[in-house]
C-alpha cells in the first residue's frame, strides 16, 4: 500500500460502462466511490463522490478528505490504460480569455501590419505593438468571452473537423476548474477560487470569426468556437496545491509531431488570478466552471497552415499530463 503524494483527478468508464470519477496516481485509477468506502467506517463520507463535477461542488470538505487517504496509502487501482478517459468535468458555465499572451498578440499585430503593406517596417511595428501590449497589460482589463459546454470533447476523442470549416486553428490553453464560488473577489485572493487546473485546445474557425454582414457587432464567438468537437479538454483536473505558481508553467502544442506552440505561462498579459477577479466583478463563478487563459503564439494562422484530415494535435502542459487528437473530416451532409 504505497503512499501518494501528488494526484490528479478525473473522469473514467470501462468499456460499455457507466463514467465514474476516480483520482489518477501514476498509471493507476482509484474510483472516488471506492475512496469512499473506508472513510464510511471511519465516519466520514465523500460528499462528492457522483461526479467530477459533484466533486467540484463540494470541494472544501471532500478535497482534503481525498487527499487524507492519498497520504495515507491507497491500494486495488486500476490500470490507467484499461479505461477510457473522458473529459475530466462537465463544467456549467465556460469563461475564454482572448487576445491574452505578449508575444502572440504582437505576432498578430505585425503579421496584419505586414499583410496590408508589404513595405511596412515590420521592426517599427513590432516596437510599437510590444508598447501597446505593455500598456494594456498595466492599465487594460481582459477581453473574455463565453464558450459552449456541449463543445467538449475528450482528450484523445478524433477531433471531426467541420466539412463547411475552411480555417480551423487549434489554440491551447491552461484552464482554471473552479471550486468555491466566487463574486467579487481580488486578485489577492482569486487562486484560493481554483481547485485545479487542466489543458484545452480552443479551436478557432478563422474565417468565422468576423461577420462582413454585421461587421460594427464585432467577433462571432458562437460561430467561429461553439461547434462540437472545438473544446479538447484533458485529460485531468490537477489539483492547484499540486501544480505551484500557474504563472510559471511550460506549454506545448504539436502538429504531426513537430512543436508549433512552445511558451510559457509567463508571457500573459493577465495572469489566472487577475482574469478570475476580472470575471468575479461580472459574475457569480461557480464550482466546476472553466476559466481559459488564452493561449501563446504558434497559432494556424502564424503558419499559414489550418487543421486539415489525418491530422494529430498534441497539447502538453507541464505537471498537468498531455491530450492527444486524431483530426477526422467530417463527411459532407
Amino acid at each position: 500500500m504505497a503512499a501518494q503524494q501528488g494526484f490528479a483527478l478525473g473522469t473514467f468508464s470501462t468499456a460499455g460502462g457507466p463514467k465514474f470519477p476516480g483520482l489518477v496516481a501514476g498509471e493507476e485509477v482509484f474510483a472516488l466511490a471506492e475512496i469512499d468506502r473506508p472513510l464510511r467506517r471511519e465516519g466520514l463520507q465523500l460528499q462528492g463522490a457522483a461526479s467530477t463535477l459533484a466533486l467540484l461542488d463540494n470541494w472544501d470538505h471532500d478535497f482534503p478528505l481525498i487527499r487524507a487517504a492519498a497520504e495515507q496509502g491507497l491500494s486495488g487501482g486500476t490500470p490507467l490504460a484499461s479505461l477510457e478517459v473522458h473529459a475530466p468535468v462537465e463544467p456549467r458555465q465556460i469563461f475564454c480569455a482572448g487576445a491574452n499572451y505578449h508575444k502572440h498578440v504582437v505576432d498578430l499585430v505585425v503579421d496584419g501590419a505586414m499583410a496590408r503593406d508589404a513595405n511596412a517596417d515590420r521592426d517599427a511595428v513590432r516596437a510599437r505593438a510590444e508598447a501597446m501590449m505593455s500598456e494594456r497589460a498595466k492599465s487594460g482589463m481582459p477581453f473574455v468571452f463565453m464558450g459552449a459546454p456541449s463543445a467538449i470533447i475528450g482528450p484523445f476523442d478524433d477531433f471531426e473537423v467541420p466539412y463547411d470549416v475552411r480555417q480551423p486553428d487549434w489554440e491551447l490553453e491552461l484552464a482554471a476548474v473552479i471550486g468555491r464560488s466566487a463574486r467579487r473577489v481580488s486578485a489577492a485572493t482569486a487562486l484560493e477560487h481554483v481547485a485545479g487546473y487542466t489543458i484545452a485546445n480552443d479551436i478557432t474557425a478563422r474565417e468565422l470569426v468576423n461577420r462582413p454582414d454585421v461587421p460594427q457587432m464585432g467577433m462571432d464567438w458562437l460561430a467561429a468556437k461553439c461547434s462540437p468537437g472545438f473544446l479538447p479538454l484533458g485529460p485531468f483536473v490537477t489539483p492547484a496545491a499540486f501544480v505551484g505558481d500557474p504563472q510559471a508553467l511550460r506549454i506545448t502544442l504539436k502538429l504531426n509531431g513537430q512543436t508549433m506552440q512552445d511558451e510559457s505561462t509567463a508571457d500573459m498579459i493577465f495572469g489566472v488570478a487577475r482574469i478570475i477577479e476580472f470575471l468575479s466583478s461580472h459574475v457569480r463563478l461557480l464550482p466546476g466552471d472553466l476559466v481559459l487563459t488564452g493561449s501563446p503564439s504558434g497559432n494556424g494562422t502564424h503558419y499559414g497552415r489550418f487543421i486539415q484530415d489525418g491530422d494529430v494535435l498534441e497539447g502538453s502542459i507541464a505537471g498537468l499530463g498531455t491530450q492527444r487528437n486524431r483530426c477526422v473530416a467530417e463527411p459532407a451532409g
